[in-house]
């Protein structure tokens, strides 16, 4: 939540509930396929997904 806060929500202001949602959901779709995580080694979702491979 501290990202979605820090990274959206206190970047943003929104006209009404329809661009709020919107907006968000833009944010929270990059943050889970497009946005680097440490925690994957500052891979994307999607890159390291494809990283996995199948023994």
């Amino acid at each position: 939540m501290d990202k979605l806060r820090d990274e959206c929500l206190n970047l943003n202001t929104f006209k009404n509930i329809e661009e709020a949602k919107e907006i968000i959901g833009n944010y929270i779709d990059f943050y889970n396929r497009k946005r680097p995580h440490s925690s994957l080694n500052y891979k994307t979702p999607i890159e390291f997904e494809r990283s996995l491979t199948i023994i």
